[in-house]
């Protein structure tokens, strides 16, 4: 194999190229600056010629002699070959060695002029309109005591001066061509020796780029171009191991982060975000491909993960908290970190996973306020009988009229007792068969539904002179089952009457709105505080306590009703002003 020889025996005549360039730059600069040597010259002989004038000049302008002025204007530009012109400080043109000043305009205006009016000289390169070719204009100022008496304006065609600079420019032109044709030559044959290997690792280059790291590059000739493509070689094969690795336990990584229902977060020891799935930029409502190397404090604004973040990254191991987040509801996350180290230990910063619990939680304090509410209310009549009981085991029993007076009150408690039972029951079956759709929906008409729904309350609203008035048309139909929507009317009946007035009215309207039925039950009672209202459909709760008992309610109505109406796949709501009424409005899909 030939012995490949150094690059810079194949670079160094490319520098004479170079240096050809230069010469043919130089040449192109020392054109210019003769070009502008030349006008230099012209600009000094126009002024020198222009002021051996001015003695000449001024006898003629005070008195203002016109004629004698434009004859000398005439006689000094044949003898020079120079157009003279002079021009008055109103700038009219009173002399020209070319033309007749009356036919001439006024030259204020012309910068050469405007100049030279305030004592300086002027000059000026541009195109005549009068001699139709571009001039050279310098303009002196004829002054007496301080005050410009005229201009005189000497001016040449700029033929000559292009003339000479054409011949510069043309030999510049051919000994540049000359060298252009000799840098091309000797640039053809370098770049024929140094083109092909470059050429060869540009292509290797490519494929490496496109992921072909596999591809062979030809061994060039010279000795640098070789160690280069070796160097080349190796590092693909080193980056084509690398890539390998890294993308399969990127692949290994990114499965386990998209397969998790729990959010995971990857942040680095300053807060920045490493990574992030899918699950984690739901909850916080952000694009993780926007969120990754910001800060934890740029893309989620909650103080309380902030604060979680930095204990977990200034402590030692895993933590555990909890955090609260407000969008469309109130949510309540679970969080869990852990340290992220390298293979050698170093810690890089800490991994935090959410975990949803919200319902949990809502479900944990359901039930403790379930069961505390069911102890309650079981454990009052309860109380209230054994207490009764153990009154007549002591004696009472043996006073007809106090042993009746007890029984009656223990049959009231037994009573009360029977209707928590009943309506714990009969909510235990909506739930049931609502979460099994098993409450049997067919359309039916709902007038009938209503008016039985009315006449079961009746006798109570008449107690309290209270009139109940309905709109129903006969032909409003929806899916319904007749017996648990007539139980849910009843139950809002029911409190319309007996939280209203005596004398005062309860309505009740049902009418179609869009693709929804609406049935609203209207009353002019005491009205609700707007702070119980997000409560007011649970189980037990009661918005006056003492007033619920003492009118008789089970605190279960309310709650019956909401599941009746989500079991037939509507929704319920209330608007209340105190003291004025209360209006329950339920919407029920009127098509099947």
């Amino acid at each position: 194999m030939k012995k490949p020889r150094a690059l810079f025996w194949r670079i160094y005549p490319s520098y004479l190229v170079v240096i050809l360039m230069a010469l043919l730059m130089v040449s192109i600069y020392t054109s210019n600056a003769m070009r502008r040597y030349f006008h230099e010259e012209m600009t000094q002989g126009l002024e020198s010629r222009a002021k051996l004038l001015e003695p000449s000049v001024v006898p003629s302008l005070s008195p203002l002699d016109e004629a004698a002025l434009d004859r000398l204007s005439k006689t000094a530009g044949q003898r020079s070959g120079t157009r003279i012109t002079i021009v008055l400080p109103s700038g009219r043109v009173v002399g020209d060695s070319k033309e007749s000043p009356a036919e001439m305009d006024n030259h204020a205006g012309r910068p050469e002029i405007n100049k030279a009016l305030f004592g300086a000289v002027g000059q000026s390169i541009r195109y005549s309109n009068t001699l139709s070719e571009s001039m050279m204009y310098v303009a002196v100022p004829v002054e007496e005591r301080g005050s410009t008496l005229a201009v005189i304006r000497a001016s040449i065609p700029l033929d000559e001066i292009s003339r000479k600079v054409s011949s510069i420019r043309r030999t510049i032109f051919l000994a540049g061509l000359l060298a252009a044709v000799i840098s091309a030559l000797v640039g053809y044959i370098v770049a024929r020796r140094i083109a092909r290997p470059i050429e060869e690792v540009r292509k290797g280059a490519e494929h490496f780029a496109r992921g072909d790291l596999t591809y062979s590059i030809p061994t060039p000739r010279s000795k640098e171009m070789v160690m280069l493509v070796n160097a080349l070689t190796w590092m693909a094969a080193d980056l084509n191991e690398r890539i390998h690795t890294v993308n399969r336990q990127r692949n290994e990584l990114e499965a386990v982060l998209t397969s998790m229902q729990e959010g995971g977060i990857a942040l680095n020891m300053d807060e920045q975000l490493l990574n992030v799935n899918q699950a984690a930029a739901d909850m916080f409502k952000f694009k993780p491909e926007n969120a990754i190397g910001r800060s934890i404090q740029e893309v989620i604004r909650n103080p309380q993960l902030h604060r979680f973040v930095q204990a977990a990254l200034t402590g030692e191991g895993d933590a555990d908290g909890e955090i609260r987040i407000y969008q469309e509801e109130e949510r309540i996350l679970g969080t869990h970190s852990s340290p992220l180290r390298e293979s050698n230990g170093k810690r890089i910063g800490t991994l935090v996973v959410f975990h949803d619990i919200t319902r949990l939680r809502r479900l944990e304090t359901m039930r403790r306020e379930f069961a505390a509410n069911v102890s309650h209310e079981i454990k009052t009549p309860l109380t209230a009988i054994k207490g009764f009981v153990e009154t007549l085991r002591d004696g009472a029993a043996e006073k007809p009229e106090e042993a009746r007076r007890f029984l009656q009150i223990i049959e009231n408690h037994a009573n009360r007792l029977a209707a928590i039972i009943d309506d714990l029951m009969k909510l235990s079956e909506i739930e049931q068969k609502g979460h099994n759709r098993g409450i049997g929906l067919k359309r039916e008409s709902l007038a009938p539904v209503i008016k039985a729904a009315v006449d079961i309350c009746r006798s109570s609203a008449q107690e309290k002179n209270i009139a109940i008035e309905t709109a129903c048309e006969p032909s409003l139909s929806a899916e319904i089952n007749p017996h648990f929507l007539e139980q849910a009317v009843v139950n809002l009946i029911d409190n319309a009457v007996k939280y209203s007035g005596d004398g005062s009215t309860v309505r009740i309207r049902a009418a179609q709105d869009g693709s929804a039925v609406e049935i609203r039950i209207e009353d002019d009672g005491i009205g609700i505080p707007r702070s119980h209202l997000p409560r007011l459909f649970e189980r037990f709760y009661r918005v006056d306590k003492s007033r619920s008992r003492k009118e008789g309610g089970t605190g279960l109505g309310l709650a019956i009703v909401k599941h009746i109406v989500q079991a037939h796949g509507g929704t319920i709501d209330v608007a209340s002003t105190l003291g004025k009424g209360s209006t329950f409005m339920i919407r029920l899909p009127s098509a099947s």
